[in-house]
């Protein structure tokens, strides 16, 4: 069954019949980008107050079944080749010409994808469907928070993607220790994830992913935009190499209604800072998503 048109408001993981594998028409690809779901179970050792995961919906699925993940992938892809026969169908016909593209394959899903057991095994093995379907130079992105590059198979893994069109976008929505625990709610050590992002940054350029917002109407005081672009100064002071900062703001309804889009001139104005302090490329996403609209309930408990 066909589902509505993609839209860079909405972002379902589920595409027909498919468990693991949906694309999305995506903001900060600027194109279609094929979701691989490692965690359809929803475990994520984040609560991010703005994610888009409705954790009160039973999942479907609590394990990954790698052969049908790949079956999905290949399946896809194939209907995304030049004159496929999905780009005739209804989610894609009504794209504009530019967006009608793959721009890349990214492990994203309900969670963590660094904490899934056999990471580095999923990440050759999708690399292996790309290229034998004529996808070479289609990036692989993980989007993470960070908190699992230091695993052994994880390092395995992302060395890997190196050499085969890897990209690694990596969290970082604080620059302080609270507000971070505000907007990521996780009792994970703030200093280990800069730590990861460093280590990571060492061995390859690595794309910042920061998701400013309004929490009950007020957006990131000026003391942490200070101390945010401090933490991004840091890394490339300490020998790592940052390729982008993605600065963006919430663009679909939020975990939780205390949460709401900055406007686009705020967005702009972080971007700008970030700029002026540290010289990195940096790039604005926006959205115009309303307080109220939580799909959790008003705020999370404590953690």
């Amino acid at each position: 069954m066909a589902s509505a048109p993609l839209s860079e408001s909405s972002h379902p993981r589920t595409f027909r019949e498919n468990t693991y594998v949906y694309p999305v028409l995506s903001r900060r690809s600027n194109g279609i980008s094929v979701g691989i779901n490692l965690n359809p179970d929803k475990a994520c050792n984040f609560d991010c107050i703005y994610c888009q995961v409705d954790r009160t919906k039973t999942p479907q699925e609590l394990f990954v079944g790698l052969a049908k993940l790949l079956d999905e992938l290949q399946a896809v892809l194939t209907g995304l080749l030049p004159g496929g026969a999905l780009w005739n169908e209804p989610e894609f016909a009504p794209l504009s010409a530019e967006k009608k593209r793959v721009n890349d394959i990214a492990f994203s899903g309900d969670g963590e994808p660094t904490t899934f057991r056999n990471f580095s095994q999923v990440v050759r093995e999708a690399v292996r469907v790309k290229e034998a379907l004529g996808f070479p130079a289609t990036k692989i992105v993980i989007i993470s928070n960070a908190t699992g590059f230091d695993r052994p198979d994880v390092r395995d893994g992302l060395r890997f993607l190196d050499a085969h069109q890897g990209e690694i976008w990596a969290k970082l929505d604080a620059g302080t220790p609270d507000y971070f625990k505000l907007i990521d709610h996780t009792d994970f050590p703030y200093e280990r994830v800069l730590a990861n992002i460093l280590a990571c940054a060492k061995e390859r350029p690595t794309v910042i992913q920061s998701c400013f917002m309004k929490v009950r109407g007020a957006g990131p005081a000026p003391d942490e935009i200070a101390a945010y672009t401090g933490r991004l100064k840091e890394i490339g002071a300490q020998g790592g190499t940052v390729k982008l900062v993605q600065v963006y703001t919430v663009a679909r309804n939020p975990a939780y209604s205390i949460v709401s889009s900055l406007e686009d001139a705020e967005v702009d104005a972080i971007a700008a800072e970030v700029r002026r302090v540290t010289g990195l490329a940096t790039a604005s996403y926006y959205g115009h998503v309303a307080e109220g609209l939580g799909l959790m309930g008003a705020e999370p408990a404590k953690a």
